[in-house]
This record gives structure tokens, sequence and C-alpha cells, in this order.
């Protein structure tokens, strides 16, 4: 029997790749939501959706009733719970894009709604199904470390991705986007919460936008790439769009709808010079979270980094386990035995290969055949760690959870 699902939000995570993904698989994707009517006609092309099925906002696809048996929900940040309430009033089944909500009150009305719904709401942890992340699980489960006592946890976002997504890109200002703890880092505070085994106690953080700001730019530079005259700029978007793999992410999201690279650079944000002053999220971000099983977890999120990738480090009593999720690489020291072990785990596809993890333990979920991915409630913890670093950041205070 076929499953059908309906994508609400047809940007990169909703159409090229939960859509895409799920295709694939075998799904039917019966209906699309998006108020782009150019990228809503060339996704319904790419997917096979017929023009009837389209609509520019959720409020028509909501009031047909239950006419799939799952829903992607990867509208932007502050536009997920409307559409997730409604979901679960029809008993949908659904997936949601990460953040779960940009208000922490919004948590428990979206817990009690599912509590009383038929549906089930799978958050997009989508490094939890990673092999990487699997594979530290299983060390840690195994007791060779002994009890944790701490991890040493970078969120290397990369100086291109940062400027990307947090300078040019949709996330570059909170509100309406969430905080760039939550919207870069819930799947770290996520994976710390998952190997801790407890929930978290207290949270302090620190951290700011340092350079990334109107004072910070050379003399000279333009309020555009195209047409700065400046050499040797390390966010200079014509080099890197341009030399970039043109058929992938991140240029598909300038080339989305139709538009050239060129077009992009001249006309749109992804061309503007970064140090223009419309962005707000920090840039470099550090966050201490004490967990109630005695684990101190220390994370930091920085822009300012060669490799977009996480490295860690845990700890225990018995051993230090070190990891690099880019090369896939994790080596072992025991202190018991005086032995090291390096060994590689990679997997292809983006984010390690959790995307279509993801995807693939949902849908099989979605037919009874295992259990749901990132559930909700484990969920949820993650986010609230979030909401009391960017106030304990704020407020110079540690926050009590």
């Amino acid at each position: 029997m076929t499953t059908r699902i309906a994508v609400i939000g047809c940007g990169n995570r909703g159409a090229d790749v939960y859509a895409t993904h799920l295709k694939a698989q075998g799904a039917e994707i019966v209906a699309l939501v998006d108020p782009r009517p150019t990228r809503l006609a060339e996704v319904a092309r790419r997917l096979g959706v017929s023009d009837s099925a389209c609509h520019d906002h959720w409020d028509t696809f909501f009031d047909l009733g239950r006419v799939a048996d799952a829903v992607v929900i990867a509208t932007p940040d502050h536009l997920h719970v409307e559409p997730c309430l409604l979901a679960l009033k029809l008993g949908y089944h659904v997936l949601l894009e990460k953040p779960i909500c940009l208000n922490e009150a919004e948590l428990d009305v979206i817990l009690r709604a599912e509590a009383a719904s038929g549906g089930t709401v799978t958050v997009c942890h989508v490094l939890r199904s990673t092999p990487f992340f699997q594979e530290i699980r299983g060390v840690v489960d195994s007791g060779v470390l002994g009890p944790l006592i701490g991890v040493v946890w970078s969120e290397n976002v990369g100086y291109w991705h940062y400027a990307h997504s947090f300078v040019r890109g949709n996330w570059r200002a909170s509100p309406p986007a969430a905080p760039f703890l939550l919207a870069k880092a819930c799947h770290d505070l996520d994976l710390l919460r998952w190997y801790a085994g407890s929930p978290p106690l207290t949270v302090s953080s620190v951290g700011g936008l340092h350079h990334f700001r109107p004072e910070s730019a050379p003399a000279g530079a333009s309020d555009r790439c195209v047409t700065c005259p400046v050499v040797g700029c390390p966010f200079d978007a014509r080099p890197f769009y341009r030399n970039s793999p043109q058929d992938r992410w991140p240029v598909t999201v300038l080339t989305a709808g139709g538009n050239s690279v060129e077009e992009a650079l001249e006309s749109g944000p992804y061309g503007e010079c970064v140090y223009a002053g419309r962005n707000t999220v920090v840039d470099h971000q550090a966050v201490t979270v004490r967990f109630a099983g005695g684990l101190t977890a220390q994370l930091t999120v920085t822009a300012f980094t060669h490799d977009n990738t996480r490295t860690l480090k845990i700890v225990g009593p018995f051993g230090e386990l070190r990891g690099h999720m880019e090369r896939g690489e994790l080596e072992h020291h025991d202190f018991r035995t005086g032995l090291s072990h390096t060994w590689f785990v990679l997997a292809s596809g983006n984010h390690g290969g959790g995307d279509t993890a993801l995807v693939t333990a949902w849908f099989a979920a979605l037919r009874n055949e295992a259990p749901w991915p990132s559930p909700l409630p484990v969920s949820i913890d993650s986010h609230r760690m979030a909401f009391a670093a960017e106030r304990a950041r704020a407020n110079g205070v540690v926050e009590t959870i």
C-alpha cells in the first residue's frame, strides 16, 4: 500500500531533502504547500504533483480534511507551530523540521496536542541517525569509559557556512529565525542529552556577535560583492558560489525558483556584503550544561573555523573517546590497559548520512515496521537547554532547568 505524504514548505529541506528522499523510497507526494508560485511549480513538476494539489497556504490544504497519511513541515522557523497543531488535530503523523518552536511555552502546547492526537511528531534531529554518532552511542553504552564525567564538544560551523546561512541567509536575524544556538546546535544539544542519559539541571553561556558588523568592514568595501574593489576578502561571495558545484547545496539555494547564480549575486541577499549589518545572531558562543547524572558538558559553536564539522572528547574514569565527524575518525584510549585504538565510521550524504537515515527510519515507522525516530518527548530537552542558554548569555546568569 502506498504511503501518501504532504509537504508543507518547499524550500531546500522540505523539497530537496525530505520529499526527494521519501519519493525515492516509494512514498507518494500528494500535496505541496508554499507561498512562492515559481518555486511551487518547479517542485511540483519534479515530484510529479498536480497543480490542483498545490497550495499557497496550509489553510487550504487542511480544509480538505485528512487526505494523506503524514505531513512534512519544513516552513521557516517561526512558522512551525500552527501547521503542526493543525496536522495533529487531523491525526496526521508529522515530520517536523527543527527547531520545534521559537517560544519555550509552545513546547508544552505541542506536547499536549500530540498526546490528544492519533498522530505523532518526529523532530528532524538527523544526527542521531548517523552511523558516526550511533557508533559513539555504542561506545558509551559499552561501559569502556566508565560513568561519563565530562564532554568537550565543538560545532565548527565553518566561516563560509556561517556567512551563507547566518549572515546572508534565512537564519541571519532572530527574530524571526531561531537564535543561533537553537538553529544550528540543537542537534548537538540533543546528542549531549542522549549520551548523558539524564536531564539537564543548569545551563550557563557566554557569546556575542564579534565580527560580522559594519565597523569590521575593510576600507572601501561596497554593499555588494559584485561591485566591491576589496581584494582577498574571505567572505567574497563571487568565487565561493561560482566555484561551488552548481547542482548542490548551497548553490541550489540561490537558484531555487529559476534565478541564475549571477542574478542572485547582483540582486539577492547572497550577494550582499557580510558587513552590511543585517544580521543579528551571535557568531561565537560557549555553553556549559550540568546534567542530573553528574556529567558536565561544554559546547562551543563558532563561525571561525576552516572545517564544517563536529569535534568531541568524551571522558570517564576508565578512558577517553575523541571524534572528528568530517573525517569519520574515532580514537579510544583505555586507561586500564594503556591501549589506544583508532577507527573510522564513514557515510555518504548530507549530515554524515543522517538526512537519508532519518527519512528511512521515519518512513519505516509510518509503515509500522520500526519505532519512531527522535520522538517529540525525547527532543524537548535540547530546546529547553537552548532557550536557557540564550537567557543565560543575555542576562549573565546561570539558568536552572
